[in-house]
């Protein structure tokens, strides 16, 4: 078990004591929890098992796709529909959809009740659970509508990830990578010298992830400066996830990010923080473990439009984070549209 102290909640790893502990000392008027079909079937008999609380249980469908303010109305009419107060508990099970909506739903009831997060997936246990951040995609834009609300708990059981098939645990890795490439070159190195991604000490793992994104998000609560960092690789990785989202071959959030990954990793070298070689051991690290997918960076002006929407902008200039070093990044950097075009060219190349 590990345990990690935030300013106003605390992160705990496998501690079903904890949980049962907090559920104990909260007592809420009523409590809700929310899945899909796939926490519904693998993790909730064992969260049922182990706490023995009586729950409502809200059903939401699988995937981004899902992740809308309809949604959210379906959630918020049936907490309404039980005559919930403002001494509820809402409990999120399941990956980062269901923390973001879940959260984001909980936070704007009545204007705010309580909730926590318990993430399944790896993606949700080293980003989305961490911070803060609630919201919803909306008009095709990914997390247009929200804010930040910190949960009153975030619990963690890495046996969850035992569930999982191969390609949410390798959609979890990137953001592990990322961590790596912005904060801790150590870390970078081990986890790209890995061959076997369900071999590994996933506590140990998950616990210096969530270390890592703490750090930086008490640093920046509301993301007025360093809390930037933790969008390298986002800012063209959420294009491309946005472009593809309804198509019949969508990418995973790892997936997208790993591209954008690669390409912000040129753009670092494009504007002289990185050496060559480095590049080009991001890129080969990134591509050996995703694969090379040439054919989700087209169109590029259709990925230069959505980029036009990111939150990072300002009076209309692409704005990125971007690595200082591999290790260390920077953040509100201005790049020209050139500059991108180029990274995705890069990304296209033959290996």
């Amino acid at each position: 078990m590990k345990n990690i102290s935030c300013n106003n909640y605390n992160i705990h790893i496998n501690d079903w004591e904890a949980l049962e502990s907090y559920l104990e000392k909260k007592s809420a008027s009523q409590t809700f929890i929310i899945v899909d079909s796939n926490t519904e079937k693998y993790c909730l008999h064992q969260f049922l098992e182990k706490t023995q609380i009586d729950v409502h249980i809200i059903k939401i469908p699988v995937g981004e796709s899902f992740k809308t303010i309809e949604t959210c109305q379906k959630v918020w009419a049936e907490i309404l529909r039980k005559g919930t107060d403002r001494h509820a508990l809402v409990i999120n099970l399941g990956g980062g959809v269901i923390g973001d909506l879940g959260g984001f739903c909980a936070a704007t009831y009545m204007r705010g009740i309580s909730f926590i997060q318990i993430p399944t997936t790896l993606l949700s246990q080293v980003d989305a659970s961490v911070g803060g951040k609630l919201g919803v995609d909306f008009l095709g834009f990914k997390n247009m509508i929200g804010l930040i609300q910190e949960p009153e708990g975030v619990f963690i059981f890495t046996d969850f990830l035992k569930t999982l098939p191969v390609d949410q645990m390798r959609s979890g890795y990137a953001e592990l990578l990322k961590h790596g490439l912005i904060a801790d070159r150590l870390t970078w190195k081990s986890l790209t010298e890995n061959t076997d991604i369900n071999n590994l000490d996933f506590e140990s793992i998950v616990y210096q992830s969530v270390l890592i994104k703490k750090q930086v998000t008490e640093q920046d609560p509301t993301e007025k400066g360093m809390r930037k960092i933790l969008n390298f690789g986002h800012t063209i990785g959420h294009a491309i996830e946005s472009y593809w989202l309804d198509s019949s071959s969508p990418l995973l959030h790892g997936e997208a990010v790993a591209i954008g990954m690669v390409s912000e990793a040129f753009l670092s070298y494009r504007i002289g923080n990185i050496s060559e070689n480095e590049l080009f051991d991001i890129r080969n690290a990134i591509v050996k473990m995703y694969g090379h997918h040439p054919k989700y960076v087209k169109p590029a002006e259709e990925i230069l439009h959505i980029m036009k929407a990111d939150k990072k902008n300002q009076k209309g200039e692409y704005r990125f984070a971007l690595l200082e070093s591999v290790g260390k990044a920077c953040f509100d950097i201005p790049v020209s549209s050139e500059y991108v075009e180029e990274s995705l060219l890069f990304y296209k190349e033959k290996l």
